[in-house]
């Protein structure tokens, strides 16, 4: 439900809630007042148009604060009169909100309570059943960790004489490892008697020994 009210030469257009700013009114903050130059009220599809005014329709506000509007700026010029006029304004002003919209006994505001009732209860249906369905999935949940539990625990034991086997195959592979190493520990002297690096070096040290016991009969024969 809205209506069309008049106040301060002016007309606007109000719901329930609707804060709207009017000429100052003599009227204090908190104050509740009422709108009686209604010109429109408008239900749906049924409308009551005043001649000027609507019989029987009664619109209420609660008074918010006193304000001011924005400036206005007033420019006044004439030419080759060196004449310039510069002032601002700012319209005194009442904040209203509407708090109901009444005709022939019917009331916006119980309907928008009414329809905000209906809306709670269903959003606290929707909860509940919300609530419901966590619940349910909960136990399903556990129902299905309770199965998955006891499969793993049926499978466990096989899984145990299994690891033995296991055991013993990587038991045989180690000794065969084992043997490896003496073979290649004993290729190595085999490599170094048939190798001529080595050996060869040793066997010249004695060579270059020998060499002063030949030079000694060269130094008696010029001695003779």
């Amino acid at each position: 439900m809205y209506a069309v009210i008049e106040t301060g030469g002016k007309q606007y257009h109000v719901e329930v809630g609707t804060e709207l700013a009017v000429e100052l009114l003599d009227v204090e903050p908190g104050q509740e007042i009422t709108l009686d130059r209604v010109l429109l009220v408008a239900d749906g599809d049924e409308a009551a148009i005043g001649r000027p005014l609507v019989a029987g329709a009664v619109v209420s506000a609660t008074v918010l604060r006193a304000d001011r509007a924005d400036k206005v700026i007033s420019f006044k010029y004439k030419p080759k009169a060196r004449r310039r006029v510069k002032k601002g304004h700012r319209q005194e002003q009442t904040i209203l909100r509407i708090t109901d919209v009444t005709l022939n006994g019917k009331s916006a505001a119980a309907t928008e309570e009414l329809a905000a009732e209906a809306r709670k209860t269903e959003r606290e249906r929707l909860a509940e059943a919300a609530a419901t369905q966590a619940a349910a999935d909960a136990t399903l949940a556990a129902t299905l960790a309770t199965k998955a539990a006891a499969a793993q625990a049926a499978e466990a034991p096989a899984d145990a004489t299994k690891k033995p086997a296991r055991s013993r195959a990587a038991g045989t592979a180690e000794p065969a490892a084992k043997t490896g190493k003496p073979a290649a520990k004993a290729g190595k002297p085999a490599a170094k008697a048939a190798g001529t690096g080595k050996p060869a070096a040793s066997a010249g040290k004695p060579a270059a020994d020998a060499k002063p016991a030949a030079r000694r009969p060269r130094a008696a024969k010029k001695e003779d």
